[in-house]
């Protein structure tokens, strides 16, 4: 395991051999980092035929789709430019970062999944006990690596699912885009996940304090535009070009300085797709993209059969035919 800056972490047991906890301090506050032992036989459980052998799932936390338009994002227009995408997905009700995030990655709504809260203090109180992407995965033998930047995810960081992950345990820690784009870039100096989660905080950390589609919002959004265009720079150079499949989205948008509701301010929410076994192209309008279906999506691309009665369905409109490696 590959700690953010570049050395290599100690392994030490844990309850049951799952995971490993290392604390360590950066920007006030220390991260989580998880590792878990690799699973034995895991190559002969790995599906013939992926679309893609990696896939990089980034999170822009509260990004509305028209801020796309509206601000300095030369990057994600060009995943709009040369990928498939909407600009009319759908997240879920409460449209919350934790709720809707566990949504993203398990492929359930909040009926089944039962994260309704969004508070740090209850963030740690249980895992969720569904399949998460990262689970799925790392049962059929692919390597995992989640990065967060608010302090809240620690119940979708499953033991045993994720051989890296970080995120601040200061309760009220917040890292910027500058610092976990620059985790991700040296974390891939030498690993090579097959799923990459990277979630980005700033829009929806500024429009809570400015407001949705401010000048200050935008500047955020702006800043989260040019992580995404470092982190797939950074794949590139890990994966090789054309070695990998991008997925970026959000978890909700926002209005005034505040989002939870139904309105379509809240709800709407990007979907873009580029890379490998992309076709380009808007996705069509008569098959709404909903948050859950990222998840099936993940696992269609990997290969991989989504677990029994998923709410979500992989968007094989956004990927052409043929297009197994």
């Amino acid at each position: 395991m590959v700690d953010p800056r570049g050395r290599w972490a100690r392994r030490w047991p844990r309850v049951l051999g799952l995971c490993l906890l290392a604390p360590w301090a950066a920007a006030g506050c220390a991260a989580r980092l998880v590792s878990s032992p690799a699973i034995e036989n895991a190559a002969s459980l790995r599906p013939a035929a992926p679309i893609t052998a990696h896939l990089v799932i980034i999170s822009v936390d509260g990004l509305r789709p028209d801020a796309i338009g509206a601000f300095d994002t030369p990057h994600l227009r060009t995943l709009i430019r040369e990928g498939s995408y909407t600009l009319d997905a759908r997240t879920i009700l409460p449209s919350k970062t934790l709720p809707s995030h566990t949504s993203m990655l398990t492929g359930e709504g909040p009926e089944r999944h039962g994260v309704l809260w969004n508070n740090v203090a209850m963030a740690d109180r249980d895992t969720v006990g569904l399949p998460t992407i990262f689970g799925v995965a790392r049962m059929h033998g692919y390597q995992t690596a989640a990065f967060f930047s608010k302090p809240k995810f620690s119940a979708i960081q499953q033991p045993g699912t994720l051989d890296y992950s970080q995120a601040p345990r200061s309760w009220f820690a917040k890292w910027s885009v500058d610092k976990t784009t620059t985790d991700v870039e040296r974390f891939l100096v030498t690993a090579r996940p097959h799923v990459l989660f990277v979630h980005l905080a700033e829009p929806d950390t500024t429009g809570h304090r400015a407001g949705w589609m401010s000048a200050a919002y935008g500047r955020a959004v702006t800043e989260a535009d040019a992580g995404v265009g470092r982190i797939m720079a950074a794949a590139e150079r890990a994966f090789g070009r054309g070695n990998y499949t991008v997925i970026v989205t959000s978890d909700h948008g926002g209005h005034g300085d505040d989002h939870g509701k139904d309105d379509p301010r809240d709800v709407t929410i990007p979907w873009m797709a580029w890379g490998r076994g992309v076709k380009p192209g808007p996705l069509p309008a008569s098959g709404r993209v909903n948050t859950v279906d990222t998840a099936s999506t993940s696992l269609w691309l990997l290969g991989l059969q989504e677990p029994t009665n998923w709410a979500g369905a992989p968007v094989t409109a956004a990927f052409a035919a043929g297009s197994a490696q």
